[in-house]
């Protein structure tokens, strides 16, 4: 299994209607972020399920939060279980405690921003985790994977979106994403800090990674 993805490239979100998996298929291919988690789509077979956009707002935008969204859902439920979990203590718990609050926060933050521009918030998925997700080391190296993945995804975001209020809300949100991924590298022996700038997919690698969900 690749070392750099989350949950060792097992997938861990099951939807429940086909354009939300689709949705999320296709910016994960886009922005390379994402597209293994997927595990399952709809629980109808046949099933066309809603649309998540509306005629009010930027489609692409409405797309991108949700597709954020998805990814924030994720982030938030596998910290709620890790602390659930009472697999960690001391400042270990200190520091993850409040990456948790930071990760529901955000979940609410890009639903409210979505139903602003008009738009239906993707629902919540289903979540299954690999055996042994919620030990002490496992957890916080697949949080510190996690945090790095998410980084990347909302900078990949930035150049697309093009509401500039959403564009604003982007960047603040990629910020703290950076300081929790800086806290997991700490925490895993890892450097908080490891290059000047951050590092970015080439064109041809995006258009490669995307072609298999841009064909219809």
């Amino acid at each position: 299994m690749p070392t750099n993805e989350p949950f060792g490239g097992e997938p861990v979100i099951g939807f429940d209607n086909e354009p939300d998996r689709r949705n999320f298929l296709k910016w994960a291919g886009v922005l390379g972020v994402g597209g293994t988690l997927v595990a399952f789509g709809a629980s109808l077979p046949g099933a066309s399920g809603r649309s998540a956009l509306a005629q009010t707002g930027s489609g692409t935008d409405l797309e991108i939060l949700n597709y954020a969204l998805t990814l924030e859902y994720l982030e938030a439920d596998f910290y709620k279980q890790g602390i659930d979990a009472k697999i960690l203590s001391g400042r270990e718990l200190d520091l993850v405690t409040p990456i948790a609050s930071h990760e529901a926060s955000h979940v609410a933050t890009i639903t409210a921003t979505i139903k602003q521009l008009g738009g239906t918030p993707v629902a919540k998925p289903t979540f299954k985790y690999p055996d042994g997700t919620f030990k002490r080391d496992t957890f916080l190296s697949t949080a510190k994977t996690f945090e790095e993945l998410g980084v990347n995804a909302y900078h990949g975001q930035v150049t697309r979106v093009e509401n500039p209020k959403i564009l604003a809300a982007a960047a603040s949100i990629a910020g703290v994403e950076s300081r929790h991924a800086a806290i997991l590298e700490d925490l895993t022996g890892g450097q908080p800090f490891p290059a000047p700038v951050e590092s970015a997919k080439t064109m041809d690698e995006v258009l490669a990674t995307a072609k298999p969900f841009l064909g219809s």
